[in-house]
This record gives C-alpha cells, structure tokens and sequence, in this order.
C-alpha cells in the first residue's frame, strides 16, 4: 500500500488566526480525506486554538516524520521553540511571533526541500509581525524564494477551474505599467506555459488580459495594450506559446473560468485579485510555481481583529489542502 499525500501547514503567526483556522481544517474528515497533515508550530497556542474553537484533536507531538500518527482529529506536531506566554497576547503584533511564523515556514519547507513533503500549504503571516522580530522579508513569496534559492517565483491563483497569473505584485498601478514590456510579457507567457504542465495540464492555452478598457480600443484609450502587451504575445507565439490576447478584462475572466482558457495572464495586482476573490472569497488559493517545492497557500491575512473569538473561516485552508494533494501527484520537478 503506498503512502498518502504528505502535506505540511505552518502554523502561521501565533497572534492571528492562523492557529485557529488549522486546527478547524484539521478536525474536518474532508481534510483528512486529502492527505495527511504535519504542522510546524506552538503546542500551547494551537491546545489554546482548539479550546476557544471547541474543537476535539490529539495534538501528537514528533520530533520526526516517522513518528506521524495518520488518523482523524490527529493533528501531528512539530514543536519549534517556545513563544514567551507572558507577554503574549492574541491579535497583538509582536516580534516574536513574526519570528516563529518565519521559523515554522523555514521547518516546513526544509522538509519539504528533502522529498519528505509532497507539498505545503501555508497559512497568514504579519507583515508588521516579521518587521518587529527583524525578519527581513515581505511576505511568504520572497521568504520561499530565498529558502529554496528560486528566482522570481510565479504566483497562480485558483478558484474553481479558473486560474490567473500575475506579471507584477505588489507595487504602484502606475510603477505596474511603467514596469511592463514586451519581453516580460513573453518571458512570463514561457513561465507560465512552463507552470501549467508541471502541474499537469498538458497543452495549456492561455490569454493575456488587457490593461485600458477594451483592450484601449487601438490608442483611443491608451497605447500600452497594442505597444507592449501584443508584441509580447507575438514573441510568446512564436517560441510556439498557446497564448492570444490580449483580451478585453471586463470578460476574460469569465469565459476563462468557463473553459475557453487554462489561465489568464494578469497585468497587475488587483485585476486579477478581484476577478478570483468575486467568484468565491474564501476558496480563491494561491499557488507559487517556479520552485522546486509545491505550494498552495490560503489568500487572506492574519485577520488579528478577530484572532482568538473562535469565529475565523477555514474553508481557505481547507481548500488550500485540497490544492496540494490534488496537484501534488502531477507535480514535476
């Protein structure tokens, strides 16, 4: 009998909702029926997390892979450092639960770089958090990089059968454009090509949304569509991409969760965020491609404002799980 799907969850930032929202996901036989689950984090604070979420788990605590107990409401530990409980405090930004937060991700993903994972699927971290414990990065994408030495990671969101790219992250929409040209559209349209049949999907066909309403209407709205997105398409092509566009964002995510594409390349952060998140908030998940490991992550932050209350949704998680085993037996390195 082969093993089951091996999935690794960090526990995320002890102060948000990260914990509460693992041992929920944990406790549900859904989840149980994707894989089995390893989490990297704080016996007291996730004990805590089931008390104030009136959820029911043995928290088995193991210093290695080995000693895993794959069973329903199992949820197998791996203790890393203690958190000072004096000063600890729910909600509240602290350095020392950005450090943990970092320490769980760099567990998790040290396994996962040994073949002992088959994928991780991360919860939020603080943004504040890791700045206060002088962790010096902006988020899970950079963080992984650096831990797995991957150059410029792709982010994929998924919901449902729709997925979406994005050729810029977190900047300016005016630094986005500024940013974009025609070798960066058709070096991403080759990534993401590249992404999709790792994660198998064979002959993928994708499509490029537009920047100016209508595509720019050719220069009435703006130039930018035709002088930097078409051109890249056409180089895409002719290194023989499966790509068109580009394509008017006003329905380009809608005919692309209908089937007519596999993916839509996004050129900025927000077009393709609120085309994802309108379809379904809570089960839009993102997934990093470009490394040599697996990872889904659910797409929503530490929430602290609620952290604590035992009311903090786990669909994402749940669904991020799902993700990772489905995807998991397709992934190639």
């Amino acid at each position: 009998m082969s093993r089951r799907c091996m999935i690794g969850v960090p526990m995320g930032d002890p102060a948000g909702i990260g914990p509460e929202i693992v041992v929920k996901s944990i406790a549900e036989p859904e989840t149980y029926q994707y894989g089995c689950v390893v989490v990297t984090g704080d016996k007291k604070i996730l004990a805590d997390a089931c008390n104030f979420s009136k959820v029911n788990l043995h928290i088995n605590v193991i210093n290695d892979l080995s000693q895993v107990r794959d069973e329903p409401n199992n949820l197998n530990l791996i203790q890393c450092g203690e958190l000072n409980y004096s000063t600890f405090k729910n909600g509240k930004i602290e350095g020392q639960c950005g450090k943990a937060a970092f320490d769980y991700i760099k567990k998790i993903t040290e396994l996962a770089m040994q073949g002992k994972l088959d994928a991780i699927a991360t919860t939020p971290i603080n943004k504040e958090s890791l700045k206060a414990g002088q962790v010096n990065y902006i988020g899970h994408t950079e963080i992984l990089a650096d831990l797995t030495n991957s150059q410029d990671p792709l982010t994929m969101f998924q919901v449902k059968d729709l997925r979406v790219f994005f050729l810029t992250r977190h900047v300016s929409l005016v630094n986005a454009i500024q940013s974009l040209t025609p070798e960066r559209v058709c070096d991403y349209a080759v990534r993401c090509n590249d992404a999709l049949i790792k994660l198998g999907i064979k002959n993928p066909k994708m499509t490029v949304a537009g920047i100016n309403p209508h595509c720019g209407e050719h220069g009435l709205f703006g130039h930018e569509d035709d002088d930097i997105l078409l051109p890249g398409i056409e180089m895409a092509q002719q290194k023989g991409i499966n790509i068109s566009g580009p394509k008017p964002a006003d329905s380009v995510f809608y005919f692309a969760m209908g089937g007519a594409y596999d993916a839509v390349l996004s050129p900025y952060h927000d077009q393709g965020h609120i085309a994802t998140k309108m379809v379904d908030f809570h089960r839009t998940i993102s997934i990093t491609n470009g490394m040599p490991i697996l990872r889904t992550s659910v797409d929503h932050g530490t929430a602290n404002d609620i952290a604590g209350k035992g009311i903090a949704n786990a669909v994402s998680l749940i669904e991020a799980i799902r993700l990772a085993a489905l995807y998991a037996p397709k992934f190639k390195c």
